[in-house]
């Protein structure tokens, strides 16, 4: 009994301390809202500002790649482009807009270092995906190449699965996937043009093979953009025998597949 009393009491004085040093770094460092630029309270975050810009995503949607309706329509419903050719991947979902203020959001965080707003970006990411997560065997980011990852320092979708999974029972798998082949980047590049610059650009690790017969996998990303990542991503976990794969992101484009 005492010697849960000392470890209690040594837990409790741990928190304390790292609230305190964290009280102290900032009053040397104060948080700033990664959008505006404002002074913020607390724990990294947006200023009021910042969120009224922000268009979050939410009511009637596609079904399978999650493009928002314009009117309300019946769950289930699928939009034309899946209609006429069903993804690799079953569910995919965001929880913004990508328009200009959720860019710089994510620019912050990939090229601004401000990884202290992983945490909440993984808040929303776990709000909006509830239901994919709880659903998931396996939770996994979009892997980065290694030439990429050394130059940026840090995967920021395995920044997002990390902050997602916070108390949800998930531990991320970092590295079910690896990125096998450096690919140019996508901004300017078309669907089909993406397509072409991923095939063959990723596999799964070959300590996951044969351990992934009949799962679901819940894959993470920044952005979705036309979906040819996360649908290669998807083939390469359907040859290795997972049976369903899940999407979510922070953002997405507003406009059809195709």
């Amino acid at each position: 009994m005492e010697g849960r009393r000392e470890i209690g009491m040594s837990v409790s004085l741990s928190g304390q301390l790292a609230d305190a040093a964290r009280a102290g770094l900032d009053l040397l460092l104060p948080p700033r809202c990664p959008e505006t630029g404002a002074l913020i309270s607390g724990a990294p975050g947006v200023s009021a500002d910042a969120w009224r810009n922000l268009h979050f995503l939410a009511g009637p949607c596609c079904e399978c790649c999650g493009l928002p309706f314009d009117i309300d329509l019946p769950g289930g419903t699928l939009c034309a482009a899946c209609e006429a050719s069903a993804p690799r991947y079953d569910r995919a979902r965001a929880v913004l807009a990508y328009d200009e203020f959720s860019k710089s959001l994510l620019l912050n965080l990939k090229h601004g270092d401000r990884t202290d707003i992983a945490p909440l970006l993984g808040g929303w990411l776990r709000r909006a995906g509830d239901g994919l997560i709880r659903n998931a065997d396996i939770v996994a980011p979009v892997p980065m190449h290694r030439s990429r990852l050394f130059r940026r320092r840090f995967n920021q979708a395995g920044l997002l699965a990390a902050g997602m999974t916070q108390g949800t029972g998930h531990r991320p798998a970092l590295d079910l996937l690896e990125r096998i082949r450096a690919t140019p980047t996508q901004g300017h590049l078309s669907r089909l043009a993406r397509s072409r610059n991923v095939r063959g650009a990723f596999a799964v690790r070959a300590k996951y093979r044969g351990q992934l017969d009949g799962k679901r996998v819940l894959l993470v990303d920044d952005v979705f953009t036309t979906g040819a990542t996360v649908e290669e991503c998807a083939r390469v976990l359907r040859r290795a025998g997972v049976k369903f794969v899940d999407v979510i992101t922070v953002a997405r484009v507003l406009r059809p597949r195709h």
